[in-house]
């Protein structure tokens, strides 16, 4: 039996750190989150949601704040990953007029501790999609923008936005 498989023992099965056999087990900072698509972008910030109720997402060990932003509430190193479809793009309109869009996610607060960790370019294309690891400290908030006035595809197979911390 595989003490370090979910579901094989308490510590994985309440998330909680604790000491079993001489491996050590940690809780669960992970979030898989789908774009809360409102509307008329007012600007270049997306806005996530995460929840079981809505299908494939979830927010665990991490915190959503009001404005759908990500905030990392245990320090570590995260693995992230992003994939961003234009809406209405199809390889007839990008013949027509290739959209210029930069996907962006970084950490917008702490103020002090701002930084860019991923820019990517859509390359005239309709999708952009990325990973990386990267370290986070405790209270970062992660932040993704999009080149105003394109809209994300609403559509959680095409547009969604994930962590998982890999290191404590």
């Amino acid at each position: 039996m595989d003490k370090n498989r979910p579901g094989r023992s308490g510590c994985e099965e309440t998330w909680r750190p604790s000491r079993l056999l001489g491996h050590s087990c940690l809780e669960r900072d992970m979030a898989e989150l789908q774009l809360n698509h409102t509307g008329q972008r007012l600007d270049h910030r997306l806005r996530w949601q995460g929840s079981p109720a809505l299908g494939r997402s979830f927010v665990d060990g991490l915190e959503l704040d009001d404005g759908g932003q990500l905030r990392v509430r245990r320090g570590g190193v995260y693995r992230l990953h992003i994939q961003v479809t234009l809406a209405n793009c199809s390889s007839s309109t990008r013949a027509a007029r290739p959209p210029r869009a930069t996907l962006t996610v970084g950490i917008c607060s702490p103020a002090a501790h701002s930084i860019s960790l991923l820019r990517l370019s859509f390359h005239g294309g309709c999708v952009a999609a990325s990973q990386r690891l990267t370290p986070l400290a405790r209270g970062d908030t992660l932040c993704t923008n999009l080149t105003l006035p394109l809209l994300p595809s609403a559509n959680a197979d095409e547009t969604f936005f994930g962590v998982q911390l890999v290191h404590p």
